[in-house]
């Protein structure tokens, strides 16, 4: 099977579309949409977000070296998108998309409360790439929605919360649960005598 080349823009995907929010008090609170995001280290638990010197909050981000990454559901794309394409400077995101910002346990920057899962983080560094810096953090708290935490195991169930990624210009919602890390290598389940 031949593969087509594709033009540099074209990365890998899908992502995450997250909104990240930001700002050290309510009156500067800001979020935007970012889909160049990721985990970079497990311990410490690090992350990553890029975002283009231009954007409203990139100055936000950098003068207080704190954001909030907040997952995203299918039930907030239209505010998901709509943070993309409008600017903080311009408009009050929060009043204009219906999120509701609550104040973040670690850091300043707020979370959203209409996220199943946002993680509290402080900058560590800054690298300029070209056309993004990307913001390295290290993460500081974890806030999980109740409503998906299972309550036999304790675990979050990302498959419930409905996420939504990002792929070449648009947005779709997660499916469902294909296997468990190890399920090729796992040995089959033996009965009981």
């Amino acid at each position: 099977m031949a593969k087509e080349s594709w033009r540099p823009g074209t990365m890998i995907y899908p992502l995450p579309a997250v909104l990240v929010s930001c700002g050290a008090d309510p009156e500067e609170w800001n979020v935007l949409t970012v889909a160049w995001t990721g985990t970079i280290c497990s311990d410490p638990a690090m992350c990553y977000i890029s975002v283009r010197p231009e954007r409203h909050s990139y100055d936000i981000i950098k003068r207080n070296m704190e954001f909030t990454i907040n997952l995203t559901t299918a039930e907030m794309a239209k505010a998901t998108d709509w943070c993309g394409v409008r600017s903080g400077k311009d408009f009050d995101k929060w009043k204009e998309t219906g999120l509701t910002p609550i104040p973040g346990e670690k850091v300043k920057s707020p979370t959203i409360e209409e996220s199943p899962l946002s993680i509290e983080c402080r900058v560590k560094t800054i690298v300029s790439l070209g056309t993004h810096d990307m913001f390295i953090a290290e993460v500081l708290n974890v806030r999980a929605d109740d409503r998906y935490i299972d309550p036999e195991t304790g675990k979050f169930s990302l498959e419930k919360s409905g996420l939504m990624v990002y792929c070449h210009g648009f947005y779709h919602h997660l499916g469902e649960e294909i296997g468990k890390f190890g399920f090729s290598v796992a040995k089959k389940p033996t009965g009981r005598k």
